[in-house]
């Protein structure tokens, strides 16, 4: 897919596959690096997906944000979304969907060296 297309997307579209590659990275993570089993491996897992811990991340990353990176996060967070959050308020649930947007704008663009990193550094955040 070239960038003019991705860029013609909607940013939920972004956040929909990014929160899908966030989600791998973090159980591949857990599966290598540890000896969980599976139940266990749920729970751990939801310490790095959830709200919460995404809009945290967001805002710890924000200033290794290149110029790009912000305004893709900016145009997802502003993007009006008509689901509401279940376990968190609706700032954290925007922050978090900001999040898997560039999450998922990275990886739709392949720029795979930068997704790498914004991934290895979310969950520095949250360890």
């Amino acid at each position: 897919m070239e960038k003019i297309e991705v860029n013609q997307m909607s940013p939920l579209v972004w956040a929909y596959i990014g929160d899908s590659v966030y989600e791998q990275y973090v159980r591949n993570y857990l599966v290598t690096s540890t000896k969980y089993k599976p139940h266990k491996l749920h729970i751990e897992a939801t310490k790095f997906v959830k709200a919460s811990a995404q809009a945290n991340i967001l805002m710890q990353l924000e200033e290794k944000l290149t110029e790009e990176e912000k305004e893709i996060v900016r145009r997802t967070r502003n993007t009006k979304n008509h689901h509401l959050p279940k376990n968190s308020n609706v700032q954290e649930y925007m922050y978090a969907t900001a999040l898997e947007g560039l999450i998922g704008y990275l990886y739709l663009t392949k720029q795979k060296k930068r997704l790498e990193t914004i991934l290895s550094l979310a969950l520095k955040c949250v360890l």
